[in-house]
Formats: structure tokens, C-alpha cells, sequence
């Protein structure tokens, strides 16, 4: 269900040609960079990186890092980079910037698979030479900290549902939204974070049924701050994940006054996994499409790749 998917008749000795034509001219061809690396999937784009390096001697990140500024270098660059390989650069700058960008922890850590976790957590030692539960460990804090710890170990139980405990989880989820005490707490952050997503879901219906009210709602209600968004967002990861991206994206162009890292960092990211439905949610809750969104809010070469990215059809203009 993504928007980019493996371009046919696929050349990557051509498309490195063309791409070195646009970067090394006097005045560089965004309009080439944009047809080539919004139209390949990830794989292919990796397989053009090599056939530029074996051509011109030269990387093709830096490349495009010299060549081009501002969020525009961010989208091309970011495409080039292998999905746990982008995950790990992401959360590296979330950790190590000047602020730390909790919501970028939290978008990736609450949605990412098992595997996934394993192999961003082999990309961020590799890329940095560092570990990334050492460094959530030694920048974060408190409940948050913990919370997202359990999920960057990437043990959540997959595909493993037990009714007989479900009602069991859901009255100590409830017990945790009155008392609210931190071993309260790290009990609810352990059933969010190791339980599977199908025992989740008879847990949130037992929670329903034992309180007469919604999980999120009850969160919201009980506690606060990025703690209480982890745990929402997690809960909205496990119903359906293109709504949490669409609710986030949403946010992220309305609240935010265009918050450009999310709207980039989440366009990239779910290009080949689910954007198509991200992008279905965004209109059948918000009325606009997403194409539509960005369109208005930003303009040039920026505007034409997260549109390419974000694939839009007619009648979303």
C-alpha cells in the first residue's frame, strides 16, 4: 500500500547518468533529481548509489549534500538512505540535537515492528558507533524513558492472543489509570509494550467493557506530557496505524505551522509501506486530501518531491 513502488524497466546505469548530467552542470537539474529518486523504490535508488559510484568515483549523498539546501536536500538525501538506516539517522538527531525531538522517538518507536527495531538498532551502532537504548537511556527520563526502552528491546509477542488474560490486562490498565503510582505505571507501559498487537486488541474491547470508556480517552484523562502521548500513540499503532501517520501528519502541517522534519521524515518513511492508506485516512477524517495540505503550505522544487512522494490522483487538487 505504498505510493512508490519498483519503477519497470529499470536502468541504474542510466539514471546515474542522468543524475550526474543534473548535479555536475553550472546550474543543478532538481526537476531530474526529483523523476529519478521520487520514481525508484529503495532498493533501486541503493543500486543507482553504487552504479554513480562506480561511474564518477563519488558518493552520491554527498553528492546531493553539496549540491542542494535547505528541506529539499532533506527529502532527496533522506530517500537514499535504507529504511533502518533512515530510522537510525532520525532517531540520532532526535537524541543528539540541540532539543530533543520526543515526537520523533515516539512516532518511530511506537510503530515499528520487531524486526524492525533489530535492524535500526544494528543501523544506529553501525552509523554512529553507538548503542541506541545506551543513548535513550542517558537522554531521556523518567516514565517516558523506561517506556521507550521496553520498546527499543523489540520483544513485543507476535501473534500470540490469550482471551483468559485479556480481561487480567485491562483491569490492570484500569487499576493504572486511577492509582497512577509508578509501579502502576510500569505495569501499564509492560502491557503495552510486550503483549501482541491481536492480545492488545481484546484488551482495549475488555478495558471498554470493564470501565465503560475508551483507552485513549482514559490515558488523556489520567495522565500527561509525552508520557501520555507514548502510550496513545502506541494504542493508535496497534488499531491502525494509517490513522496514527494521518493524525500525526495532520498535526504536523496544521498545529505546527508546517512542521517540515515530521511531514519529511513520515512521507519518506512510509512511501513503500502504507502511504496509500495514510493518505485515504488524512481525507475521509480531515476533508482535505494530504496532496492538497502540501500543496498549499509549501512551493518549488520542495513542494514537487513531497507531492511526487505523496502521489496524488486528480481529484486531490
Amino acid at each position: 500500500q505504498g505510493t512508490i513502488l519498483p519503477a519497470p524497466n529499470f536502468n541504474p546505469i542510466m539514471d546515474a547518468q542522468l543524475l550526474g548530467g543534473a548535479l555536475q552542470g553550472i546550474s543543478c537539474e532538481k526537476d531530474v533529481l526529483i523523476d529519478i529518486l521520487t520514481q525508484r523504490c529503495n532498493s533501486q535508488r541503493l543500486m543507482i548509489a553504487e552504479a554513480y559510484r562506480d561511474m564518477y568515483g563519488r558518493d552520491l549523498i554527498t553528492d546531493l549534500k553539496e549540491n542542494l539546501s535547505h528541506h529539499f536536500k532533506e527529502v532527496m538525501v533522506g530517500l537514499m538512505y535504507p529504511p533502518a538506516s533512515y530510522d537510525a539517522h532520525e532517531l540520532w538527531h532526535a537524541l543528539k540535537g540541540v532539543d530533543i525531538e520526543e515526537k520523533c522517538l515516539i512516532d518511530i518507536l511506537a510503530s515499528r515492528s520487531n524486526m524492525e527495531i533489530f535492524q535500526m538498532k544494528e543501523a544506529y551502532l553501525m552509523q554512529y558507533n553507538a548503542d541506541l537504548q545506551q543513548d535513550i537511556d542517558s537522554e531521556t527520563s523518567g516514565h517516558l524513558r523506561d517506556t521507550l526502552m521496553n520498546l527499543a528491546q523489540g520483544t513485543r509477542m507476535e501473534g500470540y492472543a490469550d482471551p483468559s488474560t485479556a480481561a487480567q490486562d485491562a483491569m490492570i490498565l484500569w487499576e493504572a489509570c486511577q492509582q497512577k503510582t509508578g509501579e502502576h505505571k510500569n505495569m501499564l507501559q509492560m502491557i503495552l509494550c510486550n503483549r501482541s498487537p491481536q492480545q492488545l486488541w481484546m484488551v482495549f474491547q475488555e478495558f471498554q467493557n470493564i470501565s465503560g470508556q475508551d483507552i485513549v480517552d482514559a490515558i488523556n484523562e489520567c495522565y500527561d506530557g509525552y508520557f501520555q502521548e507514548l502510550l496513545v500513540a502506541i494504542v493508535l499503532c496497534i488499531r491502525d496505524k494509517p490513522s496514527y501517520f494521518a493524525y500525526r501528519l495532520y498535526n504536523a502541517i496544521h498545529d505546527f505551522g508546517f512542521h517540515n522534519k515530521t511531514v519529511i521524515r513520515i512521507l519518506i518513511a512510509r512511501s513503500e509501506i502504507d502511504l496509500m492508506n495514510i493518505r485515504q485516512r488524512y481525507k475521509e477524517r480531515y476533508g482535505k486530501s494530504l496532496f492538497h495540505d502540501i500543496k498549499h503550505f509549501v512551493s518549488g522544487h520542495y513542494e514537487s518531491a513531497l507531492l511526487a512522494i505523496c502521489a496524488g490522483d486528480t481529484e486531490d487538487y
